[in-house]
């Protein structure tokens, strides 16, 4: 593992597409430790690519909007179910 600066708007998800992209594969996710410190584990051979890609990071920290058939999923139901309940 390899320490990092925390980009301010860290989405692990979308830095960890933006490094296979660039072919940097992690072997874990993202850890911020117990004294707030960014770790990666990537290969020492990656550190300078992936510290670029690092500070280039400004993930989205806004979690993005569900779809109806996504809303109506988490609560067991499908679009049919719910045009058979309006009689539609």
């Amino acid at each position: 593992m390899i320490e990092f600066i925390k980009p301010q708007n860290l989405n692990g998800t979308e830095l960890t597409k933006e490094l296979k992209a660039a072919g940097i594969e992690l072997s874990r996710p993202p850890l911020i430790d117990g004294e707030g410190k960014f770790w990666l584990d990537v290969k020492t051979s990656e550190e300078t690519q992936t510290k670029t890609i690092v500070l280039a990071h400004n993930g989205n920290t806004v979690a993005p909007a569900l779809t109806i058939e996504e809303k109506l999923a988490s609560v067991g139901l499908t679009i049919d179910d719910l045009k058979s309940a309006l009689g539609i």
